[in-house]
């Protein structure tokens, strides 16, 4: 919902009615996760999107008849019938979708503002189930509001929500009458709104400016850190949200780092990568990678290993960073460490969806890999790249 927030916060303060299409279960290939959003304003006015395309006019005509009727609908869209002409997903997926009108106004702007000050909140609503269809709480961490239809729902909805929260999770919960769980009567919907996750580079370089730009069109929130005033400068990175002049391991012992947080070291300078890292790889970061060539990966380990740190450590580190992509150039290297962020965050097998089998989108267990034909080996003389873009030494 994030890429609509802004136009929807024109449409509450123009007094603009509006219906919102909400992807609130999804299985097989579907093109977009639950959570996806699609809002149509009373003037006929679309954004975002809940399958890329395929059923867009479908739910767009039905949420123009949930905003002249005011009552929340559930629709499925499956497989389409391409010789009827039927509405559906080519790709072979099964989506639910919630449309509700955004009403009443004040939750729905309870929750936009929560977001824009990156203050953590989730919005549960009923998608199904002798409870209300679209009923809807918001619940923070230390506070809720809105009505399920039952103070008992109420209370378990409560509770479950900011678990989901504290983990930045969606999910859709089950629970009996009075929201008693291990009960599938009724069906919530739990869609978690955490700050972005962050992105932490340390070092000031040209890698660093391309790779800034690429995280903050990802979601992330980028922090560029470099202890050298001339390099950590806010005009040389326009796409980061904060950029700091200070020692990189300095920097990591101030502002921590949680489950969701990346980390990129491309210092390429032991006096900077070491320490930092020494203290990166001590934190639950979901992805820490340094750049530099395979000489300089066996130097840095050995540097690492003599300040204590534990190959159990040691096996969490990206290195040499992103994928193997045959990157060269700044603005290709930010492409190899998103494309292996991205892999280590969904669990994907990093190889080419030509040659493997299973759904193209999918929840479950990695993808079976069509045997590969072996790589040209390099012609005589040829410098071997590392990942990142550097020539090894």
């Amino acid at each position: 919902m994030r890429e609509v927030m802004p136009q929807l916060r024109r449409w509450l303060a123009q007094g603009t009615p509006f219906a919102l299409a909400t992807v609130v279960g999804a299985r097989g290939s579907a093109p977009r996760d639950p959570g996806a959003v699609m809002a149509v304003s009373a003037t006929g006015e679309v954004l975002g999107s809940v399958s890329g395309g395929c059923v867009e006019g479908a739910v767009y005509e039905a949420a123009l008849d949930v905003l002249e009727t005011g009552e929340p609908r559930r629709e499925t869209y499956g497989i389409s019938d391409e010789q009827a002409f039927s509405v559906g997903l080519t790709c072979g997926g099964i989506i639910h979708i919630l449309i509700w009108p955004a009403v009443p106004a004040t939750l729905i702007s309870q929750v936009l503002g929560s977001v824009e000050r990156e203050q953590p909140v989730a919005l549960a609503t009923v998608i199904g189930g002798p409870a209300p269809l679209g009923a809807q709480r918001c619940v923070w961490q230390d506070r809720s509001e809105g009505a399920l239809g039952d103070n008992g729902l109420d209370a378990a909805v409560t509770d479950d929500a900011r678990g989901l929260l504290a983990q930045g999770m969606t999910a859709t919960e089950r629970y009996g009458p009075r929201g008693r769980r291990r009960m599938d009567d009724i069906e919530v919907f739990v869609q978690s709104f955490a700050p972005p996750p962050r992105m932490l580079i340390y070092g000031a370089n040209d890698f660093a400016v391309a790779l800034s730009h690429t995280g903050a069109h990802l979601g992330y929130r980028v922090t560029v850190c470099d202890a050298r005033p001339v390099f950590a400068t806010a005009r040389r990175f326009p796409h980061a949200h904060e950029v700091v002049c200070e020692w990189p391991h300095d920097h990591l012992a101030r502002t921590g780092a949680d489950e969701r947080t990346v980390i990129c070291v491309l210092t390429h300078d032991p006096k900077f990568d070491v320490p930092v890292l020494t203290a990166a790889l001590r934190t639950p970061a979901a992805y820490i990678g340094v750049m530099g060539s395979r000489r300089t990966h066996a130097d840095r380990t050995a540097r690492l290993r003599e300040e204590g740190v534990t190959d159990d450590q040691l096996a969490r580190l990206a290195s040499p960073i992103g994928l193997d992509l045959g990157a060269r150039t700044p603005e290709e290297t930010a492409v190899s460490i998103a494309a292996e962020i991205i892999r280590r965050r969904w669990c994907g097998t990093g190889f080419p969806l030509s040659g493997l089998t299973g759904d193209i989108h999918r929840n479950g267990p990695p993808q079976t890999a069509v045997p590969a034909r072996p790589r040209a080996s390099l012609p005589a003389g040829a410098a071997h790249h590392s990942g990142d873009g550097h020539p090894s030494g």
